[in-house]
């Protein structure tokens, strides 16, 4: 299995035009591609040198989801690269008064060179992108974050030095956007994945079997348990998110409940390696998924990651925009 950056380096895959929708759609390759020029690009930024790639290029972001980092990462990500990034939100766009999906793409697809949408059901940035002539990104769906993932494993390279045969495990929501583009991205980069969720919680079991047969090819494995012990024992990174996402808020109750025993504690990280790494996408709930002593404790890396959003997502725009 390829060590994802160092062979990121030598292969220069052509990537102008498509779509950024799930990490399962990239190979191994591809992906070490763009983590290694999400590298070169946090590099020169740090260093204050100009980034004009994208000069004269326009990124349409469409929001039915609220953000914080996604919004202001790919905007100032568009500044960087030299272009310019136009705010959407339903409610100033037709679409938020029933135009439909296609007519919306096939318009917006005239006039910017690509549109990057947060929304609900994947269903519909997958509609989207078949209707638009210009690249899509997803910004989330209920099903992927992919963009998200790219930075948590461009995080996991600066502070590990490597991907590839590192332990990762996630607790909490199994079924949910970060669990699915977690084990797509992991298995992608010979990484080792064990989620952990309570009943009713796992990963859509069809993201489970497509990566599992990934994983036989890239040496990773794939484990799925109800025992948050089982899936920590031994990790280098630690991941878990809210357990109420946006659009589940009469679950919260329910869901505290049932997730109590997930929570990412001193007690469950002392089964962690000794130098293991803590993510989390943001926004959190301390003392719910994770308490305080982790997320802001030595281990804890969620503001690298929370940066790295935008070094990740101006990979993604150079590499759709202008290969």
């Amino acid at each position: 299995m390829l060590n994802a950056i160092r062979n990121g380096e030598s292969f220069v895959p052509n990537l102008k035009g498509k779509d950024f929708l799930k990490l399962a759609d990239f190979t191994s390759e591809e992906l070490g591609w763009l983590l290694e020029t999400a590298v070169q690009l946090k590099k020169a930024q740090k260093q204050g040198k100009p980034q004009p790639f994208l000069s004269g290029k326009v990124l349409g972001m469409i929001f039915e989801k609220s953000s914080t980092r996604t919004r202001v990462s790919f905007e100032v990500g568009m500044m960087q690269l030299g272009g310019q990034a136009i705010f959407l939100s339903t409610k100033d766009i037709q679409l938020g008064r029933g135009e439909t999906i296609a007519d919306t793409a096939k318009v917006l697809s005239r006039y910017v060179d690509a549109v990057m949408i947060r929304t609900f059901g994947h269903g519909r940035i997958e509609e989207f992108a078949e209707h638009a002539s210009v690249p899509v990104i997803n910004g989330l769906t209920d099903l992927h974050h992919p963009a998200q993932v790219l930075a948590d494993l461009l995080t996991i390279y600066e502070h590990k030095g490597e991907l590839e045969g590192l332990k990762l495990c996630y607790i909490g929501d199994g079924n949910n956007n970060m669990a699915h583009s977690l084990l797509e991205g992991a298995v992608k980069m010979g990484m080792d994945i064990r989620i952990a969720s309570p009943d009713g919680y796992a990963p859509n079991s069809a993201i489970v079997s497509q990566v599992k047969k990934e994983a036989g090819l890239t040496g990773s494995s794939v484990l799925i348990t109800g025992n948050p012990q089982e899936a920590i024992s031994g990790a280098d990174v630690v991941v878990t998110d809210v357990w109420t996402s946006m659009g589940q808020e009469e679950e919260a109750q329910e869901r505290l409940s049932k997730f109590a025993p997930f929570q990412v504690n001193d007690e469950l990280c002392s089964l962690a390696n000794k130098d293991y790494l803590f993510l989390h996408c943001l926004p959190a709930h301390r003392g719910e998924e994770v308490t305080a002593e982790i997320i802001d404790g030595s281990h804890s890396v969620v503001f690298d990651e929370a940066e790295n959003r935008l070094h990740a997502q101006k990979a993604i725009l150079k590499a759709l925009l202008v290969g």
